[in-house]
């Protein structure tokens, strides 16, 4: 697993983390069960606070990402895979948002916007 923290975005960086580490959980690429690395060594890893990464963590607990044992660490947990597709769902609504804003910034239209995702989706 490897995430990449970008300090010139507006998202915070405890969302950079939570999200990239959803992406995986969601994808596939982390299994229900697997050892994430601790606070403190991701937080040494990214050369970022301990209150950052422990944040990301509290949050992906809360939404049921990821689970913690006192003293043994964070562990992705399993997930319901009707609550696997609504979560992946809800990511692709959060991307779609920000694609909108963005076109609607340039003006391009709702026509220009399902053409080119149009293109994009038969590649």
């Amino acid at each position: 697993m490897q995430i990449i923290i970008s300090k010139s975005l507006k998202e915070p960086i405890y969302e950079q983390i939570t999200n990239q580490i959803k992406s995986y959980i969601l994808a596939g690429d982390l299994q229900e069960g697997t050892a994430l690395p601790s606070i403190r060594q991701l937080a040494k890893d990214l050369h970022i606070s301990v209150i950052t990464t422990k944040r990301a963590y509290e949050e992906l607990e809360k939404a049921g990402f990821i689970y913690s044992i006192v003293g043994k660490g964070s562990f992705v947990a399993e997930q319901n895979l009707e609550v696997m597709r609504e979560k992946k769902l809800k990511v692709i609504e959060e991307q779609l948002s920000a694609v909108i804003t963005k076109s609607r910034e340039i003006g391009l239209t709702l026509d220009e916007l399902q053409e080119l995702m149009k293109i994009l989706y038969e590649e």
